[in-house]
């Protein structure tokens, strides 16, 4: 028995066709390399991204700003662990999904068995098959992953209730090398109009980029994965940078009710030495 977790969201937040979608994406991680500042590029490549998670039309852009950081490692990576908030199934703690691989038009992806048993064992981790099935949070994130990288394993975790040192926790446990990339995904202030949501998503970045490990869910639906990832960087000494931010009025939808969207990357620190 090996059960796959099928796709919820193809056709809807991104093309359920595999030529579309390959196409779409591939796409706008180039346009993202052609506008990226040389001078801004991460150097050593990104430990860890924080990523939007809404349809293609209205944050694929800025997702794409930062799996684009991952070109130079698309080989070395062999491990991605993606966190994302649950929106549809509470849970408390962070959840497995049961499943030995997660599918999307591109095909399937691993389940990287071997970190699931790293930490099984702890309280905070559960198994929810049901907190993934419908969850978009993490698959929208595949599609890129399967572009941008080479052959990796995922471990994907659906984050309900949970402290951001429960969460460290679960990251410190998987943090391994230069194989293993972390993404968590989480878009930024919800329904607010466009010059509001402009300043105060300026003002979480500006949190993140601090490693202020205290946002809420108003300032960034995903602040619990988010927060524990921060206080992780801390632990890690990483370094963040700031590579895209705007929101939906930017892109797709209109300027009345907007959706706050950031692209961020966490190197290691020697790599701002110079």
């Amino acid at each position: 028995m090996h059960p796959i977790r099928p796709p919820a969201v193809a056709g809807t937040f991104y093309p359920g066709g595999s030529q579309t979608l390959s196409h779409d994406v591939l796409a706008m991680l180039a346009a993202a390399r052609l506008g990226a500042d040389p001078a801004s590029t991460p150097t050593p490549a990104p430990k860890a991204l924080i990523v939007p998670h809404a349809g293609y039309i209205y944050s694929g852009a800025t997702a794409a700003q930062a799996y684009a950081q991952l070109a130079g490692v698309r080989q070395t990576i062999r491990r991605v662990v993606l966190l994302g908030p649950v929106h549809r199934v509470p849970v408390r703690g962070l959840a497995l999904p049961g499943a030995d691989y997660f599918a999307t038009p591109l095909g399937q992806i691993e389940v990287d068995q071997d970190a699931v048993a790293a930490i099984r064992s702890l309280p905070q981790v559960v198994v929810s098959p049901a907190a993934h099935a419908q969850e978009h949070s993490l698959e929208v994130q595949l599609p890129f992953l399967q572009l941008a990288l080479d052959h990796f394993k995922l471990l994907p975790l659906a984050v309900g209730d949970a402290t951001p040192a429960e969460v460290a926790q679960v990251l410190d446990a998987l943090w391994g090398g230069d194989e293993t990339l972390i993404v968590i995904s989480s878009d930024l202030s919800h329904f607010l109009p466009y010059a509001v949501a402009r300043a105060k998503d300026s003002e979480t970045v500006q949190g993140i980029l601090q490693l202020q490990s205290n946002l809420n869910h108003q300032q960034a639906c995903g602040a619990t994965p988010v927060n524990g990832m921060l206080l992780a960087a801390q632990r890690h000494h990483l370094q963040p940078q700031l590579l895209g931010l705007c929101n939906s009025g930017d892109t797709a939808g209109d300027k009345g009710r907007v959706v706050g969207y950031a692209a961020l990357a966490f190197t290691s620190g020697e790599s701002h030495a110079h």
